[in-house]
C-alpha cells in the first residue's frame, strides 16, 4: 500500500494558475476526477483544508475591518455548476469558514415577476457585495446565458448579446474595487448519475432530490456546450473562469477554499491605524476602578 502523502509533502502550486480557464480551453477533454494543483489524495487534501480556515477568517476580518476606515474593496465569489456539482458542499466548507457579519450568500433562483421586467442584470446589480463584504452566488447572471439558451427561452439573438454586456458589467464591478471569483463546479455524467441513484436509494437524501433534475439531465450536451461558450466568450484578464474538477468532493472542496484564500492575500487587507490615541486611551483605562 502506498504511504499517504502529508501536506507538506505535497507542495500544491497556485491554485488560480492550475484552475484558471485560459485561451484553447476545452471543457470536455478536462477529467472531472483530476486534482490540478495538488497531487496528493483524499487524506492530505483533507489535512490540507483543515488548516485553512483561520487564515481564511483572518484575511477576511481584516478585508471587513479595512471598510470601517474608508476601505472600498470587497469579493464576490461565483458558484455555477451542473444539478449535484457539490455548490452545497462549498456553502458549508469553504463559506462556512467566514464570519456570518461580513458575508451575502445570495442564490438565484428563476426571475420573479418584478425582476423579469427589468435588463436580466438588474437582479443581480442589487445582490454586489458591500465594501469590507464578502458576497457569494449560487448560480448568478450566467443563467441567462446556460439555462436560457438551452431552454430557448428568449431568442438566439438576444442571449447572444448577453456576453458581451456581462463583461461590460463585471469589468464596471471590476473597477469598483470589487474583485470577482468565477467558479465553475464540472462533474462528470457518470459522478452525476451516481449521485442522483445516491439520493433516490437513501430516505434520508429523498428531500435532496428533484424530478426536474433528471429533465435536465436530458440535456446533459447542450448544457456541455453552453458552459464551454460562457467561459470561452467570458473568461476576461479581470474576471477569468475557474474551472474545478468536482467528482471529488474533497478537492472541489480544497480548490475552492484555495482560490479564495490566493485571491484575499493578493489584496492583502490591513488593519486600520487607531484614529485615536493609543497611550492616552490606556492611561484612562489603568486609571478607572
Amino acid at each position: 500500500m502506498a504511504k499517504t502523502k502529508s501536506a507538506s509533502e505535497t507542495a500544491p502550486t497556485a491554485f488560480t494558475e492550475a484552475l484558471r480557464a485560459g485561451e484553447g480551453f476545452d471543457l470536455l477533454a478536462l477529467d472531472a476526477r483530476s486534482t490540478p494543483g495538488f497531487d496528493g489524495d483524499k487524506a492530505a487534501g483533507e489535512e490540507a483544508l483543515a488548516g485553512l480556515g483561520d487564515r481564511l477568517a483572518d484575511l477576511q476580518e481584516r478585508l471587513y475591518a479595512e471598510s470601517k476606515a474608508g476601505g472600498t474593496r470587497s469579493v464576490l465569489l461565483i458558484i455555477q455548476g451542473m444539478d449535484t456539482s457539490g455548490k452545497g458542499g462549498i456553502m458549508r466548507h469553504v463559506v462556512g469558514a467566514f464570519d456570518p457579519q461580513g458575508v451575502e450568500i445570495t442564490s438565484f433562483k428563476a426571475p420573479t415577476a418584478e425582476e423579469k421586467r427589468h435588463p436580466f442584470l438588474w437582479r443581480i446589480r442589487n445582490a454586489l457585495p458591500r465594501a469590507g463584504d464578502i458576497g457569494v452566488f449560487d448560480r448568478s447572471h450566467y443563467e441567462d446565458v446556460l439555462i436560457v439558451r438551452v431552454h430557448d427561452l428568449v431568442p438566439r439573438g438576444q442571449w447572444s448579446r448577453r456576453y458581451s454586456q456581462i463583461n461590460a458589467f463585471e469589468q464596471k464591478v471590476v473597477d469598483s474595487g470589487t474583485t470577482v471569483i468565477k467558479v465553475m463546479l464540472h462533474i462528470s455524467s457518470d459522478e452525476q448519475k451516481a449521485r442522483l441513484s445516491e439520493r433516490l436509494e437513501r430516505p434520508e437524501k429523498h428531500w435532496k432530490f428533484n424530478p426536474g433534475d433528471l429533465d435536465e439531465r436530458a440535456y446533459w450536451g447542450d448544457y456541455q456546450e453552453a458552459y464551454q461558450a460562457a467561459v470561452d466568450q467570458c473568461s476576461t484578464e479581470v474576471a477569468p473562469w475557474f474551472v474545478v474538477p468536482a467528482d471529488r468532493k474533497w478537492y472541489a472542496r480544497l480548490a475552492v477554499t484555495n482560490l479564495v484564500l490566493e485571491h484575499l492575500e493578493r489584496l492583502d487587507p490591513q488593519w486600520p491605524k487607531a484614529d485615536f490615541d493609543v497611550e492616552v486611551e490606556k492611561r484612562r483605562l489603568a486609571e478607572m476602578p
